[in-house]
């Protein structure tokens, strides 16, 4: 018996064999070539099937992972048309007269040299996408095929992943993930928290391949992975198994149950999803509706915009699925780390601070208009109502008001139906927002704090950089602050008020958003029956409740 040690980064236990990961190593030979014209056309080509995989894996990551990691398969596909990659490929090409896998390598192990060599942690990670997109079109170059496959469940066990080899597993086959580098941000560790199994990375030079084919169990809590266990640790392992089942068949049991404390006070729970498909998942954990319906995936997942035809099409098909259970849809936050090509943005030297959310929306009017057209027309079909991200100001609101006159006003004149009664809603997640609550309330018919942003915004910290971690408190005072700031606000003027970000699962505070009187929360799936369990089972109102939290 065995017992490794790492950092766990998704919970559960499961136990099963261990299979590595067997990447093959690509193999690069460099051969001088007589027709440039020839193998510039084969470096074009392969260029070409490169984007169309990763154009079906962008498709993929919607479903496994969400919008997020699609985004990266499209940055991908754009840095494979970057001006400086693609000239020092051609140009090997053409001056040098070496072979397209041999002008790719080297083109991107210089440029790979240069991420590295910079002291932003962000843009040295950057280098791992150079090295991914690489080995891809040196892949289609040389005729490679997937280099995974297994008849039953395993554990799987790997250096580590690339995005594209994460998106590619068959779900159904891996019982959970261990690898012997990684982060917790990191696509592996991503993949496992969405699918609900246990992974483990960072266990070094510990994990050796010897292990391949070795029974294990890994507990993904506590960052342990157990080889080879004895008839005891088996047993132990029975029983916890045992035990997961008969919780799991007790949260089964609180389904159809009200979302409310012993004493009455009520929280509803709702779910975010970021694909129609996700719809299925909000039913059968029995929520109380669609808290968040991040729409941008559809934008995301496009080569072009999504015409409104196709938007009524997608919208209309959520509405009827969840059954006139409430679906909020957020217009589309596309800007900072979630873009396409066909936008054509700018860069920017803070994307965070820059062009997203409905700025983008005032700025380019008819993008918004035909969105909103298109989430009136489904409307006819089921309970919607419209949330619009990155609100700082009230002007903004007003300004959104008179799109959503204009759309329902050309839609009247065209004879199309649509509910009149859709709540138009503000998402508090700037300090700014927070702050003049008061007097968004008057234009707002419900809020939705994104204590994500929320967070980051409040304590000038890039939640997308690791190195920052540390520092990222989302318990931080100042954010719970403004969280009650916007409660307070929200119930003066008679408001519902939900909570849609992370911390809206985190069930240490459920007391204090009973205190503060948040309305509803809104978490994924999984999160619901835990939270139902916990909310149904607490203790009387207290007048310190959480007071800590506040000071």
């Amino acid at each position: 018996m065995i017992l490794l040690h790492g950092k766990g980064v998704s919970d559960g236990i499961a136990a099963g064999k261990i299979c590595f990961y067997k990447a093959v190593p690509q193999v690069v030979v460099y051969t001088k070539i007589n027709d440039v014209a020839k193998e510039l056309a084969r470096y074009e080509a392969a260029k070409t099937t490169a984007k169309e995989q990763l154009k079906q894996l962008e498709t993929q990551a919607l479903a496994k992972l969400g919008k997020d990691s699609a985004a990266l398969f499209a940055t991908h596909a754009m840095m494979l048309d970057d001006i400086d990659f693609v000239t020092a490929i051609t140009e090997k090409i053409k001056t040098e007269q070496w072979n397209a896998e041999a002008a790719v390598s080297d083109a991107a192990s210089a440029l790979n040299t240069v991420f590295m060599a910079l002291d932003d942690a962000y843009m040295r990670a950057r280098a791992a996408d150079i090295l991914d997109i690489t080995a891809r079109l040196v892949g289609v170059l040389n005729g490679e095929q997937s280099r995974f496959h297994t008849d039953t469940p395993v554990i799987l066990a790997a250096d580590d992943l690339s995005p594209s080899e994460t998106v590619q597993l068959d779900n159904a086959k891996i019982l959970g993930f261990v690898t012997r580098g990684g982060s917790e941000n990191a696509h592996t560790a991503i993949l496992a928290r969405t699918m609900g199994i246990p992974a483990i990375i960072g266990i070094g030079d510990a994990l050796l391949e010897a292990y391949d084919g070795q029974n294990a169990r890994i507990d993904g809590k506590n960052g342990t992975l157990l080889i080879a266990p004895d008839a005891a640790e088996q047993a132990a392992y029975a029983a916890a198994a045992q035990e997961a089942e008969t919780q799991k068949i007790a949260l089964a049991q609180l389904k159809g149950l009200p979302d409310c404390t012993p004493d009455g006070r009520t929280l509803r729970l709702f779910c975010n999803i970021t694909t129609p498909a996700q719809a299925e998942d909000v039913l059968a954990c029995d929520a109380a509706g669609i808290g968040l319906f991040r729409t941008e995936f559809l934008f995301l997942a496009a080569s072009d915009y999504p015409s409104e035809a196709a938007q009524t099409a997608l919208y209309r098909a959520v509405l009827e699925k969840m059954d006139k259970k409430r679906v909020t849809m957020r217009t589309m936050d596309i800007g900072a780390d979630k873009t396409a090509a066909y936008f054509n943005l700018p860069q920017e030297a803070n994307p965070a601070l820059g062009m997203r959310g409905i700025r983008l929306g005032l700025t380019r009017p008819q993008l918004l208009l035909t969105q909103l057209r298109a989430i009136y027309r489904a409307s006819a079909y089921g309970d919607v109502a419209i949330l619009f991200p990155m609100v700082a100001s009230v002007w903004e609101v007003k300004e959104l008001k008179k799109l959503c006159a204009t759309a329902r006003q050309q839609l009247a004149q065209e004879g199309l139906a649509f509910a009149t009664n859709v709540p138009l809603g503000v998402m508090i997640e700037t300090p700014a927002a927070a702050l003049v609550a008061e007097k968004l309330a008057e234009e707002a018919d419900f809020f939705s704090v994104g204590t994500n942003d929320l967070t980051q915004y409040t304590l000038a910290i890039d939640r997308q950089n690791d190195t920052l971690s540390r520092f990222y408190e989302p318990h931080h005072p100042a954010v719970l602050r403004l969280l009650a700031m916007a409660a307070q606000a929200a119930h003066a003027h008679h408001i519902p008020i939900y909570i849609c970000g992370e911390l809206a699962s985190d069930a240490s505070l459920l007391p204090y958003f009973l205190k503060i009187g948040i309305t509803a929360l809104s978490v994924s799936p999984r999160n619901v029956l835990p939270l139902r369990k916990m909310l149904r089972e607490m203790k009387e109102k207290t007048d310190d409740t959480q007071g800590n939290h506040s000071n």
